[in-house]
């Protein structure tokens, strides 16, 4: 709903949705492990010109640089290991960083100018917002 509050397509809200989700799937899964103690955080930032989207773990990260690339002829037919490519195909930027608390992986979706303007009309304000949760 808040993509669409802010004038992004459908398409967009899509991304955001297939992005946002398997970001999820490889915290629980990946970073921590289905360890049902460990959770996962949510946070969303909207900001005049993109929504930014963190989501953490509390697992022992990993280097994403050293996934394999999910298009090369022996990985292909793999059930399993396109996130990340995905992510970084659906999402505007796509960065991730190791804390003391986890990894960290923040999402960023560029609001067209034409859907600012449309804010505008509906009288956003377009203060910096942010919501945080945990999963």
């Amino acid at each position: 709903r808040l993509a669409q509050a802010v004038g992004l397509d459908e398409d967009s809200r899509d991304d955001i949705l297939t992005a946002v989700h398997e970001a999820l799937v490889n915290a629980i899964v990946h970073g921590n492990k289905e360890e049902e103690a460990r959770h996962v955080t949510l946070r969303l930032a909207l900001h005049p010109d993109r929504l930014e989207i963190r989501i953490q773990d509390e697992g022992s990260g990993f280097d994403p640089d050293s996934v394999p690339n999910p298009l090369t002829s022996g990985n292909l037919f793999k059930p399993s290991g396109r996130g990340i490519h995905l992510m970084r195909v659906l999402m505007d930027k796509v960065t991730f960083r190791r804390s003391a608390r986890g990894m960290e992986v923040t999402m960023v979706k560029r609001i067209p100018r034409a859907a600012r303007a449309g804010q505008r009309r509906r009288r956003y304000s377009g203060d910096h917002r942010q919501l945080s949760c945990p999963i």
